[in-house]
């Protein structure tokens, strides 16, 4: 029987659902454990009848007749609860086991309801639920094994691409082939040429970054590559011995990632070789090329590109040289000229452009939501408390970094939703700013359709203001009357009202960018020295070797140790002071050509092969 019962609990226990005993949990925890310290199983009573049994056979001498008589009953009752409890628990178990099939909720057990008390049936349920508990660890598990990343091989080359010939921007400049046999190649669009239509479906997310690096790669013509995607532009950068072929791979690799077709592509693209490539990445990193000249978070973003890059295989060292450089120019020019001076960011013109656009020009009464809290939003905030626009709400999909622009900005009335909010923070607002990170429609016509209409201080109109590529408002936005939809490509309205400011300081900035171009050169033509340098110290120090073991020969063997040493010192010297004119000339780092052609007069006239690397002594 004790069998049987215990079979009957484990039965009950699985069999309830989801494996939890329901109980009804009352208010404070003490009340719980007398309650449950007093609960008694079937077993424990008959074991305590049994020993009380015993007691009362052992004074059955001593007591009544009718004591014997309730000490006998009780002993029969004891012995009926012990038969009788595996039956109950085993009908309880079955009838739980046909409601868990049918898929039916199980009853709460009536005689645990009773024994929690009347106060309990008021409270919250509780149970423990061991298949949520595994299912729980088991997603923790799946999410801490990163997910393959999945490289597309390159696709097969459009018949127009492969008869197009690609246009050389500046076909007088130097030729990097010469001087490396490499090109260096600049391929992209950007916000002054090409519509916030085509820019979005281009972009490429910081974090698919280092697989857009290997799938270029892949190409049979491009040795490095380097991506720079923001609101502004799209640009890749390769390294390919020839320009025109690695032209084609990299528009053959954009169409394939973006779904842009070649005809689509080709009347906004803009092409840079060598000279002309260095020149766009040196004033892309010094805000020159950007739609706000000097603005600083451009710089930021050309760090990114290196740091994501040293991480890449297909990253190597031209670019990364180049990156370098482009960093330590636009830190020179920001520091060293007046070009960061007033300069504003997208986002602070996007503030601006909302304030042009109120009918007051004034933030005051004006409700304020900003989609996103990563640091377009940041500087949007930033700009808006300077123009004592205090009171605004930011929806993101997680709470922390909200939270953070809560406490950096403590004198502004920031409120913080999460983002199965968003609509309703949308329709309790009149400007709404969309810095976010998503690559889909976020607010859509029909979400806004059916919003209350704004009220007159605004005119009537709910204002958006998406700095988001890709973009994350719907476009039919604008459409309804009571809607109007603002995006980058409309910035240039307060972009022109603050670049003639700075273009004396943009001039400074071309003469400090001329200078880095000039070191970024001196280094990749001493990149070329490095063989000849190898092979005329090669072989210089072979002839020494062999002038050296005939002069030994000559004197005899009678030479003493330091004699030897003697001999050794000399030959030595006399190399050293003959090679010191040739390699300064070899390590310089003036003009490339000039270096280029004096790397290949020292070549010729010391007669030097690959074979001179290695010295080698002859008798």
């Amino acid at each position: 029987m004790a069998v049987l019962g215990m079979a009957g609990w484990a039965l009950l226990f699985t069999v309830a659902p989801s494996t939890a005993f329901y109980l009804r949990q009352p208010q404070a925890q003490t009340a719980v454990r007398p309650q449950v310290a007093s609960l008694r199983t079937p077993f424990q009573i008959a074991s305590t009848q049994r020993f009380n049994n015993a007691e009362l056979v052992e004074e059955s001498e001593a007591i009544s007749v009718q004591g014997r008589a309730r000490a006998t009953a009780a002993a029969l009752v004891g012995e009926a609860v012990l038969t009788l409890s595996p039956i109950v628990l085993a009908i309880m178990a079955l009838a739980g086991l046909v409601q868990r099939l049918t898929h039916r909720p199980a009853p709460q057990l009536a005689f645990a309801t009773a024994l929690a008390g009347p106060a309990a049936t008021a409270e919250k349920e509780w149970r423990v639920d061991l298949p949520s508990v595994f299912a729980a660890d088991a997603a923790v598990a799946t999410a801490s094994v990163p997910a393959a990343v999945v490289t597309r091989a390159p696709t097969r080359r459009d018949p127009k691409v492969e008869a197009w010939t690609p246009e050389d921007s500046d076909p007088s400049g130097k030729d990097y082939g010469a001087v490396s046999k490499h090109h260096i190649i600049t391929v992209g669009v950007s916000v002054h040429s090409t519509p916030v239509e085509i820019r979005e479906r281009l972009a490429v997310p910081k974090d698919q970054w280092p697989t857009a690096i290997d799938e270029l790669v892949e190409h049979e013509h491009i040795s490095e590559a380097a991506v720079l995607s923001t609101c502004n532009r799209m640009e890749v950068y390769v390294v390919a011995q020839s320009f025109e072929e690695g032209v084609r791979d990299v528009v053959t690799w954009m169409t394939a990632h973006s779904g842009v077709s070649f005809e689509e592509l080709r009347p906004y693209l803009f092409l840079r070789r060598d000279g002309a490539a260095v020149d766009h990445v040196l004033q892309v990193s010094a805000g020159l090329d950007s739609l706000i000249v000097g603005e600083g978070q451009i710089l930021a973003q050309v760090k990114s590109v290196h740091q994501v890059g040293s991480e890449a295989k297909g990253f190597g060292q031209y670019l990364s040289a180049l990156f370098l450089q482009a960093i330590t120019a636009g830190k020179r020019v920001r520091s060293e000229t007046g070009i960061a001076t007033g300069a504003v960011s997208v986002s602070s013109a996007a503030a601006e452009l909302a304030q042009l656009k109120l009918p007051s020009n004034s933030w005051a009464g004006v409700r304020v939501a900003i989609i996103g809290a990563g640091k377009m939003s940041k500087l949007l905030v930033k700009h808006l408390v300077s123009k004592d626009c205090l009171d605004m709400t930011i929806v993101n999909r997680s709470l922390p970094r909200a939270q953070e622009l809560q406490q950096e900005f403590p004198q502004a009335q920031i409120a913080v939703q999460l983002s199965d909010k968003l609509m309703d923070v949308v329709a309790a607002s009149d400007v709404v700013f969309v810095a976010s990170s998503s690559t889909e429609i976020l607010v859509r016509a029909a979400d806004v359709m059916e919003m209350p209409t704004p009220p007159s201080l605004v005119g009537g109109v709910r204002r958006f203001f998406d700095i988001s590529v890709p973009r994350n408002t719907d476009r039919d936005l604008n459409d309804l009357p009571t809607a109007r939809v603002f995006n980058v490509d409309d910035l240039r309205e307060v972009v022109e009202m603050n670049k003639e400011a700075r273009v004396q300081a943009a001039s400074e900035a071309l003469v400090l960018l001329k200078e880095e171009k000039a070191t970024f050169e001196g280094w990749m033509a001493s990149l070329q020295a490095v063989p000849t340098i190898k092979r005329l110290r090669g072989k210089a120090e072979t002839i020494r070797l062999m002038e050296l073991e005939k002069a030994k020969a000559k004197l005899g063997e009678d030479l003493s140790a330091k004699q030897l040493k003697v001999l050794e010192d000399l030959s030595r010297g006399i190399m050293n002071k003959m090679l010191h004119a040739p390699m300064q000339a070899l390590r310089s780092e003036g003009d490339v050509e000039t270096h280029v052609h004096t790397i290949n007069v020292l070549g010729r006239v010391f007669g030097l092969s690959e074979a001179d690397e290695t010295p080698r002594v002859t008798k």
